[in-house]
């Protein structure tokens, strides 16, 4: 294929740097000794146990029913835990649950019990009303959570009710029986229980610290108590670039964790975090999305490589009017060059994404073939025919010119890639104009939520194993929307997936696999571009070391640092 001017001189002449990072959600995980799997694990006790780390991004929220993105939500992965937590082989296993949880015969109801030696790191017991607590203060508008009622309701029993203001805090389908017993009553059965219970937003809250803080909860380290393997210090906000998690002596399974301290630091610059790398001052890297970094590395053991179930899009803002027009929707999404966008620009394991659900990520339940199959590309990269409809969209709106506010990333990455689709868009599309504003991204979230784009580049990955975590985002006036996108089809869809379907997994299946043709091939509602590999480097003494597939990326609780030279 042809090779754009533009992307021939960015591999000739650029530096790049990290990409920004997605909005994220829960789930499952892989584990890394740092590329060193054939030698046995070494005795750790007279190794220092502390990591150094480098970051992407500063951490814009602490708060577990207001973190969304994929900073906030590892962070917190580390320093908190729920009921269930996932292991190192993507499996949930019991956090704060006193093992397997009693369900009723319809799986609507769950007893749990929460483990007697379970303890804040002030020392107080963690009880059920802890989680009673959160949930209802994630439901309650006046706190903002995005997450509470996107991933509740529908969910959990009155969920919708209570954040509508139609129901009591007291009516949502959480108690506490007693100080150790958890009730946790549902909607509908949810196959994906303990997984979706692993999730932050389900983490408890300890009511007495929170509310003695008061506004200042989340603020600052000071401002915080924790329920899991580490706790974060010298943490000074969201603008904060240096932060430190130490051991949390009171955490129940303290026994099984080895790291003392790990030192986080932010780096943009992925050539500045390699070089930290092999100065010593790092034990990892953020994720290294860019080739002239990544081509210094390959056949490095020292290279950790995966493909995400993470998708970037192009999010398309239907307040602005050209937007609201379908033909230039499906022009803008037809318009880019994906294959040139993963290999020349990205290079990095990254493939082209023509859908909504990633590849390698769920499978039919009675086919066991992957959602991919049925719906194979949907809007993929045709200049010629984005070019007729443009023109269509043009005439239908009186316009014969159109400018936009492209909303990006600050990372150097970031920049370049949002440069490309500038490049792209408008070489494809005569008489348009991309204002590229590139902004940091705790910014980006904020002008998120106050839908202050017309076009955004996302990113997002899934809270759990299930194909909805995706389908879910385009509800109408769902809390992640964010772009006035709405549809009464899809919305059906969605809702019989969740209710009249629930129960029959193949024919729901079919109809998530549907609905996604919606969004894409008949509304073109947001524009994919990629499916995101991931690549950063790892000291081979950093044995344990786990990413999640979905939902908080990362775990330090396994790791141990060894003398491996």
């Amino acid at each position: 294929m042809k090779k754009s001017k533009f992307s021939l001189l960015l591999v000739l002449s650029l530096v790049l740097s990290v990409f920004l990072t997605a909005c994220y959600g829960g789930g499952g995980s892989s584990s890394s000794d740092g590329g060193d799997k054939d030698k046995d694990s070494k005795e750790a006790a007279n190794v220092p146990q502390e990591l150094k780390v480098l970051e992407s991004s500063e951490i814009p929220s602490m708060d577990s029913v207001l973190a969304t993105d994929t900073i906030s939500l590892s962070q917190l992965n580390n320093t908190n835990e729920g009921l269930y937590r996932i292991d190192e082989n993507q499996e949930p296993v019991p956090g704060m649950a006193d093992g397997e949880p009693e369900a009723n015969e319809d799986g609507t109801e769950y007893t749990i019990k929460i483990k007697e030696d379970a303890k804040w790191s002030n020392g107080e017991p963690v009880t059920a009303n802890d989680f009673v607590f959160a949930w209802q203060r994630a439901l309650n508008p006046e706190t903002g959570s995005e997450y509470g009622p996107y991933m509740m309701m529908g969910k959990i029993k009155n969920a919708e009710a209570l954040y509508n203001g139609e129901a009591k805090p007291e009516d949502l389908g959480v108690k506490a029986q007693d100080e150790k017993t958890l009730v946790v009553t549902l909607e509908k059965p949810i196959a994906f229980f303990k997984s979706l219970m692993a999730f932050p937003t389900f983490y408890p809250q300890n009511q007495k610290f929170v509310e003695e803080q008061g506004e200042n909860f989340g603020k600052k380290s000071e401002n915080l108590v924790f329920n899991g393997p580490f706790a974060i210090n010298g943490w000074a906000g969201p603008a904060d670039t240096e932060w430190t998690l130490e051991k949390n002596a009171e955490y129940w399974d303290a026994k099984n964790v080895s790291l003392e301290k790990i030192t986080f630091n932010v780096s943009k610059d992925p050539q500045a975090a390699a070089n930290a790398f092999e100065a010593g001052e790092a034990d990892v890297t953020p994720k290294l999305s860019t080739p002239a970094v990544i081509a210094q590395y390959e056949g490095d053991d020292r290279l950790l490589r995966w493909l995400e179930p993470t998708i970037f899009w192009l999010k398309l803002n239907q307040k602005n009017e050209a937007l609201a027009n379908v033909n230039i929707r499906k022009a803008i999404a037809m318009a880019f060059n994906k294959e040139d966008l993963t290999n020349e620009i990205l290079n990095n394991g990254s493939i082209p994404a023509n859908y909504a659900v990633p590849k390698e990520f769920v499978t039919h339940p009675e086919t066991g073939e992957d959602f991919r199959e049925a719906n194979g590309d949907l809007l993929s990269y045709n200049a010629e025919e984005a070019k007729k409809l443009w023109e269509k969209g043009l005439a239908e709106i009186g316009q014969k010119e159109v400018k936009l506010v492209y909303l990006g990333g600050d990372t150097e990455t970031s920049k370049t890639v949002d440069s490309y689709m500038k490049d792209q868009l408008q070489n494809t599309l005569p008489g348009l104009t991309i204002d590229v504003q590139s902004v940091p991204f705790s910014v980006r979230l904020d002008r998120d939520k106050t839908m202050d784009y017309d076009i955004q580049a996302a990113g997002w990955g899934p809270d759990y194993l299930d194909p909805i975590s995706f389908s879910d985002l385009w509800i109408t006036d769902g809390g992640n929307n964010k772009m006035a996108y709405s549809n009464e089809k899809y919305d059906k869809l969605l809702k019989d997936a969740q209710t009249t379907l629930a129960n029959d997994p193949a024919k729901r299946f079919e109809a998530l696999q549907e609905a996604e043709k919606v969004v894409l091939e008949e509304d073109a509602g947001v524009a994919p571009m990629y499916q995101r590999a991931s690549n950063l480097l790892i000291n081979k003494n950093v044995e344990g070391f786990t990413y999640h597939l979905v939902g908080p990326e990362y775990s330090y609780k396994w790791i141990k640092i060894t003398d491996a030279e």
